[in-house]
């Protein structure tokens, strides 16, 4: 019997390095890379144009499109994962993160696919955080920038997962990081 394919979910807060990591881990496993904001960043512009606003953390737009978009990534993941390849998804993966029953219902989504799910939390101090914001200049990050104290204080973005997780230190660098999570899973 084949063993399970790796289903890695990689959160973290903004700007921690997820989609870095994400793309290591993928390459080493030659797994697919299921981005949330590839996946869903062009239908989520259009809802945004209509709404009004890009802020993904604005209640107007996660409001009408966070089901939708994590919908994306986990159907897209079941759907290799029933063919045998590995996936390794990136996402903020928040309910599911601090909820375990959200969190229950994606692994058993991925584990009924054939995969082997695991939660790799990239943690990250405040301080790192907004300097990393700072230095990636994005437009998304205005609005956390808008009020850094507020932002870096928020203990529930720098939390790790309530759930079974593999913590990796963010701080590192990106080959530690990925030697971190593949001892964590042997």
């Amino acid at each position: 019997m084949e063993s399970q394919p790796p289903a890695l979910l990689i959160t973290g807060p903004p700007a921690s390095g997820k989609s870095t990591l994400a793309s290591a881990v993928a390459a080493r496993l030659r797994a697919a890379l299921l981005d949330q904001d590839v996946l869903a960043g062009a239908l989520t512009a259009v809802v945004g144009n209509l709404v009004g606003t890009h802020d993904l953390d604005d209640p107007a737009l996660a409001g009408v499109t966070r089901d939708a978009r994590y919908e994306a990534i986990i159907a897209t993941a079941v759907d290799n994962l029933r063919v045998g390849t590995p996936v390794v998804l990136v996402a903020p993966f928040t309910s599911e993160r601090t909820d375990p029953g959200a969190w229950h219902g994606v692994r058993d989504r991925l584990r009924d696919a054939g995969g082997l799910p695991a939660l790799v939390w990239l943690r990250l101090p405040a301080d790192e955080l907004v300097r990393r914001l700072r230095a990636r200049g994005a437009a998304r990050d205005r609005g956390k920038l808008a009020d850094t104290a507020a932002f870096a204080g928020n203990t529930a973005l720098l939390a790790p997962p309530v759930v079974e997780h593999i913590a990796v230190d963010a701080t590192a660098g990106t080959e530690q990081q990925v030697e971190d999570i593949f001892s964590s899973l042997s």
